[in-house]
């Protein structure tokens, strides 16, 4: 057995057909998956007729998915160092064939896209060419052992047993434990191996220091040795995170086409191929279904915040996020609920004046993450944003909406300040003046930091690893815990 890498790897010269699987082989994906991905966008009232389909069998769903959901070829996560071996073996004058369980319109469509492939065998709507379907045609057409063949999943043991020699594409451990035993093996392309990086950022884990908002409404009542309260919150924590996870995927799932062509996210896991496609559709349940066995224990009105959450992150991904000023608006709505989720896992109402300042805060930083991706865009040459309603012209108002909201926040702040709520809360509450020159500095310095293109991520997440942002909040602590002992007063 020949592995890619060792010093016998010379490519064959023989005239042996080759005969090339597609989904996990020539692309680091599965075809069903991503047309049912693109199904899930354009078309999510279809989701109804899938069992249909299915019972009418295999065929039947790969070709009404191929009907409705048109995939680009150009932006599939392709396997670069087998399809650069198949270019070699090509060159050689090698006959290649790509032969693949994928509908025929998709497997045609890439096949041309590549220009290497001599003919495609595929599905259609009445064979499924998988497993010991294709092992039959393609003895039919080349005779026992009169080709070789390229794969990488079990359905292709039948096809090993069948064909002259094996070539294993990135296979599952069980996999090329197995393929030896189906017959000769003359190379091997390894699998990249996933290790905790890959996984921890699928699952967005940066992302859930956001979820720290939960404990806002403790805080601000200042119930900070009640830890039974904090003991909920942690759980609330752990709750909302698992959701906001499965939301995250959800939404890498439906924006595969986007950010493939874009410059950033195109490395993403699901975008790049490190993680199939397929197993967003088994974690996302899983991840739903922990997440609100967690909230049960939570109790109170946590489940409806932590559902009304989801359904509005849902809604985003779906729809709200290509439509012009509401997608930041709906991020603000989607921070400010952290918020009151916190309050309803201690029982507390959260005021007015903290709704505002959330909303008015939230809104400044949604609108400066959109500047970022604009100014982004700006380096690749395009005018518009892929899935998005923004134009790069837009920036300019995208900055000043953005700034005003901030200082919005501030007035808010200042005018709190005046309200008989803070000579109820704070023994001093004088020092508090000292948190607005503190804030109006922050929301300035996130805003400069964005228009020098620091900001390229999550305007949150980036405040809470940024050294200045950090000395911000440590001055606004100290402030607040002036003006709540009374020290010095």
């Amino acid at each position: 057995m020949r592995t890619v890498g060792s010093l016998a790897l010379q490519e064959s010269q023989s005239v042996c057909p080759l005969v090339v699987d597609l989904d996990g082989t020539v692309i680091r994906s599965n075809m069903l998956f991503e047309a049912l991905c693109r199904l899930v966008k354009d078309n999510p009232g279809a989701l109804c007729l899938i069992p249909y389909w299915l019972y009418r069998g295999k065929a039947v769903l790969k070709e009404q998915l191929a009907l409705r959901a048109s995939v680009d070829p150009g932006g599939l996560p392709y396997n670069h160092e087998f399809v650069a071996w198949l270019t070699r073996q090509r060159a050689r004058g090698r006959t290649l064939i790509l032969c693949t369980g994928s509908h025929e319109t998709m497997a045609r469509a890439i096949a041309a896209h590549l220009g290497m492939f001599d003919d495609v065998m595929a599905s259609d709507g009445e064979t499924n060419l998988a497993g010991r379907n294709k092992a039959e045609a393609l003895v039919r057409r080349f005779g026992s052992a009169g080709f070789d063949y390229a794969g990488n999943s079990r359905d292709d043991f039948a096809v090993w047993r069948s064909a002259r020699r094996a070539v294993v594409v990135c296979p599952s451990a069980h996999v090329a434990k197995r393929a030896p035993s189906c017959g000769e093996v003359e190379l091997v392309f390894p699998s990249s191996k996933r290790g905790l990086e890959v996984w921890r950022r699928l699952l967005r884990v940066h992302q859930w220091s956001k979820n720290l908002l939960l404990g806002v409404p403790i805080v601000a009542a200042h119930r900070f040795m009640e830890w039974e309260a904090w003991q909920g919150l942690g759980l609330a924590f752990l709750s909302f995170s698992l959701c906001a996870s499965a939301v995250y995927m959800t939404n890498d799932l439906l924006d595969l086409e986007s950010d493939r062509r874009h410059p950033k996210k195109c490395t993403r896991p699901f975008a790049c191929g490190q993680v199939p496609v397929w197993v967003g559709f088994v974690l996302v349940p899983l991840l739903l279904l922990s997440s609100f066995a967690l909230a049960r224990h939570v109790g109170g009105s946590f489940v409806a915040w932590l559902l009304a959450y989801a359904g509005l992150t849902t809604a985003y991904s779906w729809w709200l996020k290509r439509l012009l000023l509401v997608d930041c608006l709906t991020l603000a709505m989607l921070y400010t609920a952290r918020i009151v989720a916190g309050g309803a896992v201690i029982h507390v109402h959260v005021s007015f004046w903290l709704l505002a300042f959330s909303c008015f805060l939230f809104l400044s930083l949604a609108f400066a993450k959109r500047y970022a991706e604009l100014r982004l865009l700006s380096q690749t040459g395009k005018e518009q944003a892929h899935g998005r309603a923004y134009w790069l012209s837009d920036s300019p108002l995208i900055q000043m909406l953005g700034i005003a909201s901030g200082y919005a926040a501030v007035l808010v702040f200042a005018l709190y300040l005046n309200s008989d709520a803070v000579l109820q809360l704070y023994r001093a509450p004088e020092y508090l003046w000292g948190a607005v020159p503190v804030t109006v500095f922050w929301i300035s310095w996130m805003w400069m930091q964005a228009h020098r293109g620091a900001l390229q991520e999550d305007a949150v997440v980036f405040a809470l690893t940024d050294r200045t942002s950090l000395l911000a909040g440590i001055a606004l602590a100290v402030v607040f815990g002036l003006a709540t002992v009374g020290w010095l007063a």
